[in-house]
């Protein structure tokens, strides 16, 4: 009888013949552009890595998986896959009809039946898969903020995968790793999830999982999506490739997932679970805070700390791998070795950095022990994150018209360049309007839109090493935290919040608009007619009445000092 791990797995691909026929009669189809999720989620289906689905989840299996993690039919699935779309999307097509779904640059990937059509209740599926509807949760965050309104259903007829242009050697299929390890005679093999570096505690980790479990192993990181603020995949598996000379060749190898993962911790651990079966493992690795997106809004975490392990331990014989479950690892200095962190006596010396504190070490340019990592692993880190005074950044003002933030701005800026050493690039909200919307209107979503336009435009001046100063009026939380996630992969974003009073602005109404959005000559006029969203924790807040410019400018040039940003 041969072992599950050595048998191929059904994939979504048709032949060669077939794909180029259907590219032809795709061409008349109504086409939708899938977003970076969604790649990574139709790469999974076709491939076979996300074996039994055969496309995205119609209503019965999705109200089954979110309900209680199963199909419509039983087979356990933990991880609502769906195709959101747009509601004028969605009005173009109906059940019964073929769509062609294209990558961002509009090459068709698959066709897709759609067999269902609907509009989901996010907020249960939030509450159900999430444990919670708080958008503190990214993948909450994303599903009521970048999601769209309708899902779309149906089995999936792949035509060709997604290009990768990077590592292409270390990226395998499902049965790709099957054949591997049929080749190599490898029975069993533990399967070691990763979405951060290597460091010295998880090799130790490893080597002892393949151990416990008289296994191989296979280090299996996520490319594809993680959480905001992540540390990018090219510097992560430069770290990889940094360290895999610390393990035995012949027992070990390496091969990118381009898995978009949701943080969900519990279902996650089983989702990743099912995964790693359809790519041939026999075991998984499951530590502490598997998946765990950090703390709620009420500062505590998600989830508990082997949640996912006695999660997983409940569904092991349907996941039809075994697990490996860890206990959090720590230095014990005594020993100059690392162990199970229950399992050390009371009274010996401990040694732990946090991955709050391998940030601040990075970002100030701080001494990380040989004790903790591995030389090679830090300087990759110390290349993508240098200290901060030599990163780029951006300050991001926001306020009510009126309010000061283009006036403390400009003053700001020419403070930090008669300081020199990085360029400075001012994005006014009136000047952006300007030059870079000058078509977009005053509704919620063109204001939206505009604000993610300077967003994307300062990520692009952070992440060359500049410093980049917004000002717009930027009324929403939501738009504000997003442009924060994006600039946050390369470097600082220091909000500043200018609290000048509805009462002050209106008082100054330099341009008069204040007057005509009371005579209702301007619609949706933040403060008057719309709403702005006080800023909770900005890094800064200033109040401008009866205040200098040049001392509001001076306060923020003390908060960046402060942050390391700039040198004192």
């Amino acid at each position: 009888m041969q072992l599950p791990n050595l048998v191929p797995i059904p994939e979504l691909y048709v032949s060669y013949d077939s794909a180029q026929k259907l590219k032809v009669d795709a061409a008349d189809l109504p086409s939708w552009d899938l977003t970076p999720r969604q790649i990574c989620d139709l790469e999974l289906l076709m491939n076979g890595g996300f074996n039994p689905l055969k496309g995205f989840l119609g209503r019965d299996d999705y109200d089954g998986v979110v309900e209680n993690m199963r199909l419509a039919d039983g087979t356990l699935w933990p991880m609502p896959i769906t195709l959101d779309v747009s509601e004028s999307f969605a009005e173009r097509v109906a059940p019964g009809q073929d769509i062609a779904l294209r990558d961002q640059e509009g090459v068709i990937l698959a066709i897709m039946s759609v067999t269902d059509r609907w509009s989901p209740d996010k907020s249960r599926e939030a509450e159900k898969v999430f444990g919670a509807d708080d958008i503190a949760h990214p993948a909450v965050n994303y599903l009521h903020h970048q999601a769209g309104p309708v899902y779309l259903g149906g089995p999936v007829t792949g035509i060709q995968p997604p290009v990768h242009y990077d590592f292409k050697a270390r990226r395998d299929t499902p049965n790709e790793l099957r054949a591997y390890f049929r080749k190599l005679g490898w029975r069993k093999v533990v399967a070691f999830q990763t979405r951060n570096p290597l460091h010295r505690a998880h090799q130790e980790l490893t080597f002892r999982a393949a151990r416990e479990a008289q296994a191989n192993l296979l280090i299996h990181p996520v490319v594809g999506m993680t959480k905001p603020g992540d540390i990018d995949h090219f510097t992560r598996v430069r770290c990889y490739e940094a360290v895999l000379d610390q393990y035995p060749a012949a027992t070990t190898t390496m091969s990118l997932l381009n898995l978009a993962m949701r943080m969900a911790g519990p279902r996650e651990a089983v989702w990743h679970g099912l995964i790693r079966r359809n790519h041939g493992c026999t075991h998984m690795i499951v530590g502490r805070d598997h998946a765990g997106p950090g703390k709620n809004s009420a500062g505590e975490d998600f989830y508990g700390p082997y949640a996912a392990q006695d999660l997983f331990a409940e569904y092991a014989g349907e996941i039809g791998i075994e697990m490996v479950d860890f206990k959090h690892m720590v230095f014990v200095q005594d020993r100059a070795q690392y162990e199970p962190a229950d399992e050390v006596e009371e009274g010996a010396t401990v040694l732990n950095i946090s991955g709050t504190e391998l940030r601040r070490r990075l970002s100030e340019g701080l001494e990380i022990p040989e004790w903790f990592s591995f030389p090679e692993v830090v300087a990759e880190l110390r290349r993508t994150r240098p200290p901060r005074a030599s990163q780029g950044f951006t300050v991001f003002f926001t306020g009510f018209s009126g309010s000061g933030k283009s006036t403390i701005a400009n003053a700001l800026m020419v403070k930090l360049m008669e300081m020199g050493g990085r360029p400075v690039t001012l994005l006014d909200g009136d000047v952006v309007r300007k030059n870079l919307s000058s078509e977009l209107g005053f509704s919620k979503e063109h204001r939206d839109l505009n604000i993610q336009r300077i967003g994307f435009v300062a990520s692009e001046i952070t992440k060359n090493g500049g410093i980049a100063i917004c000002a717009p009026i930027a009324p929403y939380a939501t738009t504000r935290r997003s442009v924060r996630e994006m600039i946050e992969q390369y470097g600082a974003f220091v909000e500043v919040h200018v609290a000048t009073s509805i009462e002050e602005c209106e008082r100054r109404d330099r341009k008069g608009l204040y007057k005509l959005a009371r005579a209702g000559k301007i619609k949706e006029f933040t403060g008057i007619s719309d709403p702005y969203d006080v800023p909770e924790n900005p890094e800064l807040s200033l109040d401008t009445e009866n205040v200098e410019v040049d001392h509001c400018a001076h306060q923020v040039l003390l908060k960046l000092e402060q942050m390391g940003l700039v040198a004192g």
